[in-house]
């Protein structure tokens, strides 16, 4: 089994997190890591479902704070092990999100005796299909373990707090034709020449650009992916164009599928994955807190991420943890170790 050393500054912390394979599904080993090292830690109680591991204090204090990051990754391209050069550090997680994971282990053993009752939940499966998700998963099992005033997700966020996130919305758009032989093609109707007027409308889509609590958020409305086709001789009875739509926090999921719907209105719409989005929710007395700790402007999150899950159970939450979220999911992906010293730094003055 993996060893993490909670004794080791937090950027060496990092690389061995980053060291350590989790693409989503295949967990297991950080977090017996992670239950390992927690558990070795006498002022938390631990709690472990699955492949999440969850470590709270018990001190009776009058607030509670949630931290929250996802231990498991995309899949793999050639980018580990991991590599430290001129400040920054390069591998697959470093940015999402194992520079965030680093920080909330070090809170987590060196912060003894916070002014503010902790929960620190490390998740499984965020980076798949919203039903394989640790937290959600433990907003069903154990509610009780993510109630709090506040709530924080180490997403990377430039080292800086983006407030509320977009919700997504995958959809299936069928067109449905007729086979026949490619040689007497008139014989059939061609499903994916039909896709043409879909394509075209996602060409000619208009995003939306609501203000929401002074933050100017942008909705998008994409085709991901198409597929279609028997053989290479056979006329195509069946096309299908994939969209994701990503939609502002003011709108409901019934609200972003009617919108859909009516888009593609006179096709065939299957949604196939939806979340629901967060409002910023910074007129919460902890989150007015927690911006005055931090300083500096406050962004909108235009990706999806958990605070949402947060937002369904009455929590404000916001993102805050270290790395540029335009290098995630990349090759490169890197993270500056400056945002992950000033990250712990902060935390560590607001919550000591």
């Amino acid at each position: 089994m993996a060893h993490l050393d909670l004794s080791a500054d937090v950027v060496t912390l990092t690389q061995q997190l980053v060291d350590v394979f989790s693409v989503s599904h295949e967990e297991q080993e950080i977090a017996d890591a992670v239950e390992a090292a927690l558990a070795s830690l006498p002022h938390l109680t631990v709690t472990r479902r699955g492949h999440t591991v969850v470590a709270r204090t018990e001190l009776g204090l009058g607030e509670r704070v949630v931290i929250a990051g996802h231990l498991d990754t995309v899949p793999l391209n050639d980018n580990l092990p991991s590599r430290l050069e001129d400040g920054v550090l390069h591998g697959l997680g470093t940015c999402d999100m194992k520079g965030g994971d680093a920080v909330m282990l070090k809170l987590a053993a060196d912060v003894t005796s916070p002014n503010r009752d902790l929960t620190f939940i490390f998740y499984e499966a965020e980076e798949v299909d919203s039903v394989h998700n640790g937290l959600r998963k433990l907003t069903e099992s154990d509610p009780d373990l993510l109630q709090a005033d506040f709530a924080i997700l180490m997403e990377p966020s430039n080292a800086s707090i983006e407030a509320g996130c977009q919700g997504t919305m995958r959809v299936d758009v069928r067109t449905t034709g007729e086979r026949s032989h490619s040689a007497r093609s008139w014989k059939g109707v061609n499903a994916i020449h039909l896709a043409g007027p879909v394509l075209g409308r996602l060409n000619d889509y208009v995003a939306r650009q609501p203000e929401i609590d002074g933050l100017a958020f942008h909705e998008g409305l994409n085709a991901t992916g198409i597929r279609g086709g028997v053989a290479g001789n056979v006329i195509p009875d069946e096309c299908v164009v994939e969209v994701n739509f990503r939609f502002a926090p003011d709108r409901s999921e019934a609200d972003a599928e009617a919108f859909v719907r009516d888009f593609f209105e006179g096709y065939d719409v299957t949604v196939t994955d939806t979340a629901a989005g967060a409002m910023p929710g910074l007129d919460r007395p902890a989150a007015k807190a927690f911006v005055e700790a931090v300083g500096g402007e406050v962004a909108p999150k235009f990706g999806w991420t958990d605070v949402a899950q947060f937002t369904r159970l009455g929590v404000p939450a916001v993102n805050f943890g270290p790395g540029d979220p335009m290098f995630a999911h990349k090759q490169d992906e890197h993270v500056p170790t400056e945002h992950i010293e000033r990250c712990e730094r902060i935390l560590k003055e607001w919550l000591a």
